[in-house]
């Protein structure tokens, strides 16, 4: 049965009441729970699988896009993957209780600055089954409740999963509410979520340009915003053209329905005769649209738009732009890039530092490919999102990205004067 809309608020005070016992419970029992849901996914991976079957089956008959398919689908692998992000997760150095900064005052005052956590965490994401897994996770390693808010695409899938993790907090000692599925995937049910004033500490939404649109306009809790990832790799005169290429290939292909996927492609005019047939013959099956430098030497490919060099297609597409020089490629990402992730492909370590250094956005790559900015790739363990704001946080979104800090101050019998 749905949750209704008159029970959204129900549900949060629920999670309000388990936010305070899993954020005073011991590190060593959080990690308990990580490896007892590590375990009952595995050991129910066939339930998952089943109920994933029938989300695919719905998808399936919608007619959605194969790329959005491909994020909805789990197969053995997969859970084994969302099971073994648990246990890194658990592995991983306790966060809460941190401090950060102490110090003493002329006064005598001792001054300490701790990590907390942020409390209830609200996440509305879109199809991808793993994300329930993965943020849950986060949550409670770093000692906050999370309410999750999936999409009907995948709500079979995101029941069996939660069923799993609500059971190992149980198991733990923890209170299950600590993780909690909102079962109406309505549209105004998604707004009333947005707006859980006093129970939402934080919302963070994973999704494509909509969503986020929506929380822009509709939240009235604070959020940070995972958005769109229009990543370029830019090919500069002095790159070595087959790192260039095996790294254009990986960050194009190798899975194309997600944020960290390269987009567009820059090519410096030095090279780009050389490069783009290579890279046409290595791109098997990948739609490429081009501008004139591009299409005078790639006249097959179809003519890029404005609106397609600011386009995540998130499938097997890409824009492709030939460039005066290295100020011409960063001119064209400040432009039309997200803020998520742009990389250059050079051996000129001149131009790589004026890339890292001038390229504004969440994360910068030399000599490697846009699919490594990852919570996981980059060792924080699993991710809750990736950031392209300024604001309390940036990038792959970690566990110290889900806590704050309070000031501990402790005195002698201090008055101040």
């Amino acid at each position: 049965m749905g949750v209704t809309r008159t029970s959204l608020g129900e549900l949060g005070l629920r999670a309000k009441a388990a936010s305070r016992l899993v954020a005073g419970a011991a590190g060593d029992t959080r990690d308990g729970a990580l490896e007892l849901a590590a375990d009952l996914l595995e050991e129910r991976s066939r339930n998952l699988l089943d109920a994933n079957a029938a989300d695919l089956s719905r998808a399936e008959g919608s007619g959605m896009l194969a790329a959005q398919i491909d994020r909805l689908r789990l197969s053995e692998q997969r859970v084994g993957a969302m099971a073994e992000g648990l246990r890194a997760l658990r592995r991983l150095p306790e966060v809460v209780g941190e401090v950060v900064e102490g110090f003493q005052r002329p006064n005598g005052l001792h001054v300490e600055r701790v990590r907390v956590p942020l409390g209830v965490v609200g996440i509305i994401y879109e199809n991808r089954p793993n994300v329930t897994s993965d943020a849950a996770g986060l949550c409670i390693k770093s000692g906050n409740a999370t309410m999750l808010r999936g999409s009907s695409s995948a709500i079979e899938s995101n029941r069996a999963i939660t069923s799993c993790l609500r059971d190992a907090l149980s198991k733990a000692g923890l209170p299950a509410d600590a993780v909690l599925l909102v079962e109406d995937t309505s549209h105004e049910a998604a707004i009333d979520f947005m707006r859980l004033d006093g129970v939402l500490d934080c919302l963070i939404p994973r999704g494509g340009h909509s969503l986020v649109s929506s929380v822009r306009e509709h939240a009235t809790v604070p959020f940070v915003i995972d958005g769109d990832g229009n990543c370029h790799v830019y090919v500069d005169a002095g790159a070595d053209l087959d790192m260039a290429l095996a790294i254009l290939v990986n960050a194009k292909t190798q899975r194309p329905g997600v944020c960290n996927a390269a987009e567009t492609l820059l090519v410096h005019r030095d090279v780009a005769a050389g490069f783009l047939p290579r890279a046409r013959t290595a791109l098997e099956g990948v739609q490429l649209l081009g501008d004139e430098g591009t299409r005078r030497i790639l006249p097959e490919v179809g003519p890029a738009t404005d609106e397609d060099f600011a386009t995540e297609f998130l499938d097997m597409k890409l824009s492709v732009a030939v460039v005066d020089d290295l100020d011409a490629a960063i001119d064209h990402i400040s432009r039309f890039s997200s803020g998520h992730s742009e990389a250059i492909v050079t051996n000129d370590l001149a131009a790589a530092d004026r890339f890292c250094e001038e390229v504004d956005a969440a994360a910068v790559l030399v000599n490697a490919s846009t699919r490594f900015v990852d919570g996981g790739e980059l060792g924080l363990g699993a991710e809750i999102g990736i950031s392209t704001q300024k604001l309390h946080a940036r990038g792959p979104m970690g566990l110290r990205e889900l806590t704050s800090v309070k000031y501990v101050v402790r005195g002698s019998g201090q008055v101040r004067t």
